[in-house]
């Protein structure tokens, strides 16, 4: 479970997070919904360690995440398909994942067969479309068999065939008991693959309800026309029905 309290974080004069609180529970898929710079990024490294928030508190299964000795084997992470070393292969790439977290070597070879890239094991990543590097990025997040996974924007670059793909494994995951918790600026990727919805807008809380619950709340069955001449407007509809 991931438990987020009055998380805060400030640059400078500049508010990315404010005050933000929520609980992501397992069995479920949660989707992290706001649009580009609304604070979703900025949340999840707060989340995992990598950026120290200004106030406020997030723990991982009860603990802060910094206090896993071996991360990959708690919380697996795609924050950024791009930030890995070009010139290694993929194979290399998971190998030196595993090593550092005490990772039998045998599940290098296994998610990648899960992410479909065993054929592509050897090859360098420097060649990888965008699709195969969240492939990669997914495979990663897999390796330690964590019971809390984590996803920044995972389909992008995606083909049609991968988004189905990886809307089957995240629904899968859940259904496994695990906690998936995946970002997205749209809302049409969020009803076709999340359960429970936290939506932010300039850092701040909007909702935290289920997806059916959001989109029954946000759904409008009238439209608001405002203009100088509703007289004639009035008499145009009435005489269309």
């Amino acid at each position: 479970m991931i438990e987020v309290s009055e998380l805060t974080k400030r640059y400078g004069d500049k508010t990315a997070v404010d005050h933000l609180s929520f609980t992501v529970r397992p069995g479920q898929v949660t989707g992290f919904l706001g649009p580009n710079g609304a604070g979703k990024t900025t949340t999840m490294r707060m989340l995992l360690g990598l950026d120290t928030p200004t106030a406020g508190t997030s723990t991982v299964g009860g603990v802060p995440f910094r206090t896993h000795p071996r991360g990959l084997r708690h919380v697996g992470a795609l924050l950024d398909a791009q930030q890995v070393h070009g010139g290694r292969s993929a194979t290399a790439h998971l190998g030196a994942l595993a090593r550092g977290n005490r990772i039998p070597a045998s599940r290098v070879a296994e998610v990648l067969a899960e992410v479909g890239l065993t054929e592509a094991a050897g090859r360098r990543i420097g060649g990888f479309s965008l699709g195969m590097k969240q492939r990669l990025g997914i495979a990663a997040a897999l390796l330690g068999d964590p019971p809390v996974l984590m996803f920044d924007e995972p389909i992008n670059g995606m083909d049609p065939e991968g988004v189905l793909w990886v809307r089957g494994l995240f629904r899968r995951l859940a259904a496994e008991g695990r906690t998936v918790f995946l970002s997205s600026h749209l809302m049409t990727e969020m009803e076709s693959t999340a359960d429970q919805l936290v939506v932010i807008g300039q850092g701040r809380l909007i909702a935290a309800e289920s997806v059916r619950e959001f989109a029954a709340r946000s759904t409008r069955f009238s439209v608001l026309v405002a203009t100088p001449q509703a007289g004639e407007l009035t008499a145009v509809l009435t005489a269309a029905g």
